[in-house]
């Protein structure tokens, strides 16, 4: 049993399963408060509505406390929801550093469906090292994405009824 991004596609409306799978993201964050090991007192997700985002699907601002003070991390979100890997091209028309700035945010998180080409990670990479304003840059690929997902049961029967009722069985056939 494996969850299954092929779950979030609808046969009416193959479309909107980018729009499903920003929805996943967006869920996800707003469960990390509910684990007590992240130190997370409070998760805001606003995402970026219809229409163009401009490179911003959503925007995640966490208050974290870590037992001295409380403090406040922004990043910025895109998600692409593409069946293959997420090249440079599929991010030409953003300029990163300056979507960070715009936003006031900490960093810039690109969340895949599948991976990410040599050529976007390279990118990544130098965004990392040449950064003057000390700015996130990451990835997570959809196997990563996946990893994180399989704690997060509650989120299974909204977004992956089939992986839940797959698990339920085979809990129930294991007693």
């Amino acid at each position: 049993m494996q969850l299954d991004f092929s779950e979030l596609e609808t046969k009416k409306n193959p479309k909107e399963a980018g729009k499903r799978f920003e929805e996943l993201v967006a869920a996800y964050f707003r469960k990390l408060k509910e684990d007590p090991i992240n130190r997370i007192m409070d998760v805001k997700v606003e995402p970026s509505g219809e229409g163009g985002d401009g490179g911003r699907d959503i925007l995640v601002t966490f208050n974290i406390n870590d037992s001295v003070v409380t403090f406040s991390r922004k990043w910025v979100i895109q998600c692409k929801f593409h069946n293959s890997s997420i090249s440079t091209s599929h991010l030409n028309k953003v300029n990163i550093p300056s979507l960070i700035h715009q936003y006031s945010a900490d960093g810039y998180l690109l969340i895949c469906k599948d991976v990410p080409a040599i050529s976007t990670t390279n990118m990544f990479e130098s965004l990392r090292k040449n950064c003057r304003f000390c700015y996130n840059y990451e990835i997570w690929s959809g196997s990563r994405f996946k990893d994180l997902l399989y704690t997060q049961t509650d989120i299974h029967k909204s977004f992956f009824p089939k992986y839940y009722q797959e698990t339920l069985q085979f809990i129930r056939n294991n007693k």
